[in-house]
Order: C-alpha cells, then sequence, then structure tokens
C-alpha cells in the first residue's frame, strides 16, 4: 500500500485507555500497543494527555512525527470530516478516548458516524468500559438494560428523573446505568437514597480497575446504613427496581 494509492483506505482505529492513573499494559492487552506504535495520526480529546498516554505505550516512538486532531464538546460538527482525510491517503487513524473505550459516553463516536458514511472501515479494539464492567459485576440484569448519561442537576427534574427510571426497571425488568461529574456524587447518592423505594436495588461501582476498586450493590434499605465517600471518584450508578 501507498499513500498515493486512493483504493486502499486507512482504517480507523478505536484504541481504548485506561480508567485511572495505573500503567497500561495492565489492563490494555498488547494489541493496543501493536497498533499505536503503527500510527501517527490520532483523534483525541486532549492532546496532552494523549501524548503522554502514547509515550507509556510505546516510549521509542517519536512524538514530533505524531499528528492529533482534538475532538471533544467544543469541536465545530462541519471539521470532523477533515480528521479523516490522511484515510483516503492510505494512512490508518487511531481515536484515542481520556478514558475507557472511544465511542461510549464519548464525543468519539461522531468521528465513528462520518467514517461508515465515508466507508472506511471502523476496527474497535479490546479495552475496559467502566460502564460495562460496571454492569458485569453488578447482579443486575445484563440482559436487558440501557445507559442513560447524566441525570438533571435541577432537583425537581433529577427527582422526576430517578422515579421514571426506577418505573421503567421494574416495567421494563430492565437494569439503568448512569453517571455524575465525580465531584457531584455524593449529592446524586444521596438523591437515590431519598427517592428510591426502599426495595429497589443499587450498585455503586468506583475507581474500576484501580486499587481503590468499589463496586457492592444493595438495596436502597440498606445502602441507607452505610457511609460513602464518593467524592471525586469516577463512579457508574445502576439500579433495579
Amino acid at each position: 500500500m501507498t499513500k498515493n494509492d486512493k483504493k486502499t483506505l486507512g482504517k480507523l482505529y478505536l484504541i481504548p485507555s485506561t480508567l485511572g492513573d495505573n500503567e497500561p499494559l495492565e489492563v490494555l492487552p498488547i494489541s493496543i500497543k501493536r497498533v499505536i506504535e503503527s500510527v501517527d495520526y490520532y483523534i483525541v480529546e486532549n492532546e496532552k494527555t494523549a501524548r503522554r498516554f502514547i509515550k507509556k505505550i510505546s516510549p521509542r516512538k517519536s512524538q514530533p512525527s505524531l499528528h492529533l486532531e482534538v475532538l471533544n464538546k467544543y469541536t465545530e460538527p462541519e471539521s470532523i470530516p477533515s480528521y479523516l482525510t490522511p484515510c483516503y491517503e492510505g494512512f490508518n487513524i487511531g481515536v484515542l478516548s481520556e478514558a475507557g473505550c472511544p465511542g461510549i459516553a464519548d464525543p468519539g463516536a461522531e468521528v465513528v458516524k462520518v467514517a461508515h458514511e465515508k466507508g472506511i472501515q471502523v476496527v474497535p479494539l479490546v479495552g475496559p468500559s467502566s460502564i460495562f464492567m460496571a454492569l458485569m459485576a453488578s447482579g443486575l440484569n445484563g440482559q436487558s438494560f440501557a445507559f442513560n448519561g447524566y441525570l438533571p442537576i435541577d432537583i425537581s427534574e433529577r427527582k422526576k428523573a430517578i422515579k421514571k427510571l426506577e418505573k421503567i426497571s421494574i416495567d421494563q425488568q430492565q437494569s439503568q446505568i448512569f453517571i455524575e461529574t465525580p465531584y457531584r456524587n455524593d449529592k446524586l447518592l444521596a438523591d437515590l437514597l431519598k427517592n428510591l423505594a426502599q426495595s429497589t436495588k443499587l450498585c455503586i461501582a468506583c475507581d474500576i480497575t484501580l486499587s481503590t476498586e468499589y463496586i457492592l450493590t444493595l438495596p436502597i434499605s440498606a445502602w441507607k446504613k452505610i457511609t460513602l465517600d464518593l467524592h471525586k471518584r469516577p463512579a457508574i450508578f445502576i439500579i433495579q427496581g
């Protein structure tokens, strides 16, 4: 393959990263290292942390040879298609999330959508997803589940959302998964304890894959007897009535 062969498009690799400050190859397969060593074009959430991650995986890789495009909530949608230009020239591109898997609760989904529209092969690589790892360890329904992102910040709207998700979980026997900005975790937990039925099960999974990992599923009545500090700890919440 040459970069002038227009019939051979580069691939878009979705490269998972760690969920915290641990050694990448403790939780990532060697296939990640092989891809990073062969790819020089990246679409990332944050250039500084992406370069640090790449250096940890492949210390000998030339940093000046890297070409990074930033994709985050401030990126103009119309600029995204241009990020895939190297693929048209036969070069592979890697998409890097700040934590976990690109495209899952992550802006990387936008560039993946464009890649499909343009006929560019998308290759997902194996790596940790806090959402799925929490569900795996929860003991709640893994056959039917929904990820709901962030709940409303407004108190009354949040109460409605909590009640609605609890009802759906009961009516459909479906696990309901959601997250919160880490510094607001304790407030969310207080709201869950206040608004959910005593028998509703709640799984809290935080610091997944780290030495401080904590995963526990209990009914609300039991959670009310526990003191737990979740402040600034990346956490996943799952409920099932």
